[in-house]
């Protein structure tokens, strides 16, 4: 198959894009470019072993896709990978090769670029892909695309846990695209732009917007706060521990014979996290610190000493442990779960207000990890049943997607999977 090139009259003729696996990569902290003084400079490598947006210092904003295939032809799905791929490399070099188009032309057709970001630096862009279980085999059990037999084993919906009270419109997907900038505007265009050349072909699910990073993914970065006012993900795996992070993010060669081409990949858990802010801000100070297992100030945890020792879940207090048996802490600590870990990359957002007045908002949770049923489901069965911080949540979104390795020089996104 021939490659095709991003063009007004492809897109006008019926030609699209969707989404699949892309980025910068492994040396995902490798900057291109020469101007690195500021964030708004900076940009990220796009080829590479690994998908950029993943061990990447995490920005400050986030426009995150979910979408369904809407094609049963697989060539048309590999064109169209072909496209994404050279519209995401654009876009992330930002200034003049930002804009995947060109804006002049025909004024009779379309314009190649959506415009908004056209001048703007590329602020950091990291634009990551995933596959979703029903790519492999669709809600009524078809392969359309022929390649139900390399789905891994340990890619399947999220189960439905205790207390879950999922929006299926805020769910599952074929297809997702991680975009993160420290512009907002940079984002919004790379989603932008993608669903836009995938008209046709791809139609977005649900959508999701985020702000103020809720964990740092690098040991150059200060803890950031939740909308609870608390210091969150201060366990985080972090880029700079090799070790960790082969353990517990990268998927080996060797995990499962069917993700063979997933190797050096990932899995992307999503859950989208309302938080009931009004209640929580009724409740006293200590309440709120035993709630979580820290302090409020510095992060801490309440057994002493600061925001990055230890915590000490046996150390005896008035009635009992002084991390309480069911804060936060305590129920996530990896040594409540067989010692696993993952590495966050999650976001605040607030979406207006519900129909009863409340602020609709909370935490858009994101973690990577290498297998999500030893690593994932587990912590967050045990979370929903004993958690009793379970009382201020309601998890309304739920997805799981297959992150594939990093794109060579020549290769489109997720090629591993259909060679």
């Amino acid at each position: 198959m021939t490659k095709r090139t991003v063009s007004r009259r492809t897109l006008f003729a019926g030609g699209a894009a969707t989404v699949g696996v892309v980025g910068g990569f492994a040396a995902a902290q490798a900057f291109e470019g020469d101007d690195q003084t500021t964030s708004g400079t900076a940009s990220y490598a796009f080829r590479g072993a690994h998908q950029s947006g993943i061990v990447t210092p995490a920005q400050d904003r986030l426009h995150f896709a979910a979408f369904d295939v809407t094609t049963d032809s697989r060539e048309e799905l590999i064109a169209l990978l072909q496209e994404w791929t050279e519209a995401a490399e654009r876009m992330m070099k930002g200034g003049s090769a930002g804009p995947i188009g060109p804006t002049e032309g025909d004024s009779r057709l379309p314009p190649d670029d959506t415009g908004e970001a056209i001048g703007l630096p590329p602020s950091r862009l990291t634009i990551t892909f995933g596959f979703g279980p029903s790519l492999f085999r669709d809600g009524k059990g078809r392969d359309r695309f022929g390649i139900a037999d390399r789905k891994p084993d340990v890619l399947e919906d999220l189960p439905h846990f205790p207390a879950d009270a999922l929006d299926p419109a805020k769910s599952r997907g074929d297809l997702c695209i991680q975009a993160c900038a420290d512009d907002p505007q940079v984002a919004v265009h790379a989603i932008r732009n993608l669903a836009r050349i995938g008209f046709g072909t791809v139609s977005v699910r649900w959508s999701q917007l985020g702000f103020g990073r809720t964990s740092s993914t690098s040991t150059s970065q200060e803890t950031p706060r939740n909308l609870f006012g608390f210091k969150d993900g201060t366990a985080n795996v972090k880029a700079e521990e090799s070790s960790a992070v082969k353990e517990h993010v990268w998927v080996g060669q060797d995990d499962d014979p069917k993700s063979v081409w997933l190797a050096g990949g990932s899995y992307l858990a999503a859950r989208r996290i309302n938080m009931r802010i009004e209640t929580w801000d009724r409740q006293s100070l200590s309440d709120q610190e035993d709630l979580i297992g820290r302090t409020k100030d510095s992060g801490a945890p309440l057994s002493g000493g600061d925001e990055f020792s230890e915590p000490d879940l046996d150390l005896p207090g008035r009635d009992g442990p002084v991390i309480p048996v069911d804060s936060h802490v305590a129920m996530v600590h990896p040594s409540a779960n067989g010692g696993a870990r993952m590495l966050r990359r999650g976001y605040n957002f607030v979406d207006g207000n519900d129909p009863l007045g409340g602020l609709d908002a909370g935490l858009f949770f994101i973690a990577f990890v290498r297998d999500p049923a030893e690593q994932f489901i587990p912590l967050q069965t045990q979370m929903a049943k004993s958690d009793a911080m379970m009382e201020y949540l309601k998890f309304t979104g739920s997805a799981l997607f297959a992150v594939p390795p990093g794109i060579g020089r020549g290769e489109y996104v997720g090629q591993a999977l259909f060679t």
